[in-house]
């Protein structure tokens, strides 16, 4: 089934993140007629029905495996609208869990059984591959580095470094051969979402490019659905990935300057530069107003990049989590 896109003609307003600073969504508590689950993770409230799930887009915002004390305005409505434009630009390549997006919040869709796994595609040596080159090593999930590297230098090829999915805590670095010995992932099974992950990256690349940025890394989530392979969460978000203006990276790298992003990489790099890495004792710096409006022009500015649009956010006055709930009640009684 394609993906089906609502073009929220009511009462849209342009997104400027000051006007309505105060008007976020931190967690929801909907029951549902019908509802068989409920599952809160890092940054969306999920409602299980059967075989559908309604994922709701919150403004949370988490980084290092810790979710952040204040909630970022419309960061929700942007990152879920992003997806969704992401994964029909990709439904092609594999299919999806999405099958509708009744609100700017909330993507409606298949309940799939996930793989234990997150696919990290890397095109470039940025993030937390960068601060394990910096230490000296030279593998990454078993996949060997050249020496000589720099920081944000293109890799000689894609390279495929995938990660465990933590109920709890960190997610941590493992090798393919580490996966399919540990039967968590079956060979074959794992060869075909490394093809397919390969795949969305290019296609993710010619995607940025058109759009004067570069994908540097990013990471893919699969399931299964009906005993087929199933693209979950998201693609090519701000929350998934990290993109470089593509104007001026060469000149950048060539005089050993910092490269110019858009991702959730500034979000990290002021907590580490404000002592906070995720690890046992450390306490999350305070977040003033003004920080929590930057990320939120961050996003606005990434999905504004990546579209071409602007982002619309609904009546800055509603009542956001009524106006949630009976957009998921009406996509439901559609689809149920």
């Amino acid at each position: 089934m394609l993906i089906r896109l609502r073009p929220f003609p009511r009462h849209s307003v342009p997104l400027h993140p000051a006007s309505n600073f105060m008007q976020t969504i931190s967690e929801t508590h909907f029951q549902f007629e019908g509802q068989t689950g409920f599952y809160r993770g890092k940054v969306r409230d999920v409602y299980f029905f059967g075989d559908l799930m309604a994922a709701v887009a919150t403004d949370r915002i988490s980084a290092f495996d810790v979710i952040l004390p204040v909630p970022i305005p419309n960061k929700g409505q942007i990152l879920n609208t992003l997806a969704a434009r992401a994964l029909k630009a990709t439904e092609d390549i594999v299919p999806n869990w999405v099958l509708d997006v009744p609100d700017p919040n909330v993507t409606v869709g298949k309940r799939c059984e996930a793989l234990p796994i997150e696919m990290v595609v890397r095109g470039y040596l940025v993030g937390h591959a960068w601060r394990e080159y910096a230490s000296g090593k030279r593998q990454v999930c078993g996949v060997a580095l050249p020496d000589g590297l720099q920081e944000n230098d293109k890799l000689p090829h894609p390279i495929i470094t995938p990660t465990t999915k933590a109920k709890e805590g960190h997610d941590l670095d493992i090798s393919r051969q580490e996966i399919i010995a540990q039967g968590l992932v079956e060979e074959k099974l794992y060869g075909q979402t490394e093809a397919v992950s390969l795949k969305l990256y290019e296609r993710g690349q010619q995607l940025a490019a058109s759009r004067g940025l570069i994908l540097a890394d990013t990471k893919y989530e699969f399931g299964i659905y009906q005993g087929e392979l199933t693209l979950i969460d998201e693609a090519h978000t701000p929350d998934s990935s990290r993109y470089f203006y593509a104007e001026g990276f060469d000149e950048r790298q060539k005089n050993g300057l910092s490269q110019k992003q858009l991702s959730k990489e500034f979000v990290r790099k002021w907590l580490i530069e404000n002592g906070f890495q995720g690890k046992e004792g450390q306490v999350v710096p305070e977040m003033a107003e003004d920080w929590v409006l930057e990320i939120s022009a961050r996003y606005q500015e990434l999905f504004e990049m990546f579209t071409g649009d602007k982002p619309n956010i609904l009546g800055e006055s509603e009542n956001l989590e009524g106006r949630i709930e009976k957009n998921i009640r009406y996509s439901l009684f559609q689809l149920l």
